[in-house]
C-alpha cells in the first residue's frame, strides 16, 4: 500500500487522539466514586435490613405489649367485680365467701406476674425503638454520603463526557483528511493490536513493540519509497517515518 508521507504522519495524530480517547474511557471507568458508591450500596442494603428486622421487632412488641395489658385489664375488672360482691355483703356462705377470698388473692398474684410481662415487653420494645432511632440515623447518613458521591461521579463524568467529545470530534477531523483504505488498514491493526495501529519510527527503534530494528530491516526502511507504507516486521503495526527516525 502507498500513501503520502504527509497522511502517514497524520496517522500519528490519529492514533495519539484514539490513545487520548481510550485514557479518557478508562478514566471514567475508573473514578473512585465508582468504587465508594459501590461499598457504601452494600453497606447501606445491610443497614435497610437490619432497620427493617429491628422495625419487625419493635411492631411485635407493640402488639404483645396491647395483649398484655388487655390481660391485666380483665384481670383487674374481674377482680374488682369480686372485691365488690366480697364489699356488699351479698356472699353469706362461710364456704363461697372463703372460695371468693381465694380467688381475689389469686387474681391480685395473677395481675402482678401480668404486670411484670408487661414490664418486661416494655422495656424489649423501648430497645427495639432505640435501635430503630439508631439505624434510621445512620441510614440517612449513608444515604448522604452516597449522594454526595453520586454527584462528585457524575460532575467527574461529565467533565470527562465532554473532553471526550472534544477529542472525538478533532480525531473526525484528522481522519477525514487520511485516504480511506489507509484508515481502514489502521483501524484493523488498532483493534488487533491493542488499541495501537500505527507507530513512529524513533531513531531506528518501533515505539509500537519497543524493539530496535536490526540492519537488515534498517535497510529495507531506506530503501523503501517515501510513499510506501511500512509495517514492522516485529508487531506488525504501521511503522511511520518521520525526521526522527534516525536513518
Amino acid at each position: 500500500m502507498n500513501a503520502a508521507p504527509a497522511d502517514q504522519i497524520r496517522l500519528l495524530d490519529v492514533q495519539a487522539l484514539d490513545v487520548r480517547l481510550t485514557q479518557l474511557a478508562h478514566k471514567k471507568k475508573s473514578l473512585p466514586e465508582h468504587t465508594e458508591i459501590e461499598s457504601l450500596t452494600k453497606d447501606l442494603t445491610q443497614l435497610r435490613d437490619l432497620l427493617v428486622a429491628a422495625q419487625t421487632e419493635e411492631g411485635d412488641c407493640a402488639r404483645e405489649q396491647t395483649k398484655a395489658e388487655q390481660d391485666v385489664d380483665q384481670v383487674r375488672q374481674r377482680a374488682a367485680r369480686d372485691q365488690q360482691r366480697l364489699d356488699s355483703g351479698a356472699v353469706t356462705s362461710p364456704k363461697d365467701l372463703e372460695n371468693l377470698q381465694k380467688e381475689i388473692a389469686s387474681l391480685a398474684k395473677r395481675q402482678g406476674d401480668l404486670e411484670d410481662v408487661v414490664l418486661e415487653v416494655m422495656e424489649r420494645r423501648e430497645s427495639a425503638q432505640e435501635r430503630v432511632a439508631e439505624l434510621t440515623e445512620r441510614v440517612s447518613s449513608v444515604q448522604s454520603k452516597i449522594d454526595d458521591a453520586t454527584g462528585r461521579r457524575d460532575t467527574a463524568a461529565e467533565e470527562l463526557d465532554g473532553e471526550t467529545a472534544t477529542v472525538g470530534k478533532e480525531r473526525e477531523v484528522v481522519a477525514g483528511a487520511i485516504p480511506a483504505d489507509l484508515l481502514k488498514l489502521y483501524d484493523k491493526l488498532r483493534a488487533q493490536h491493542g488499541g495501537v495501529g500505527a507507530a513512529k519510527l524513533f531513531q531506528r527503534r518501533c515505539e509500537g513493540c519497543r524493539l530496535e530494528l536490526n540492519i537488515t530491516e534498517v535497510n529495507e526502511v531506506k530503501a523503501a519509497s517515501p510513499d510506501t507504507v511500512l509495517r514492522c516486521e516485529n508487531c506488525r503495526r504501521i511503522l511511520v517515518r518521520t525526521s526522527e527516525s534516525g536513518l
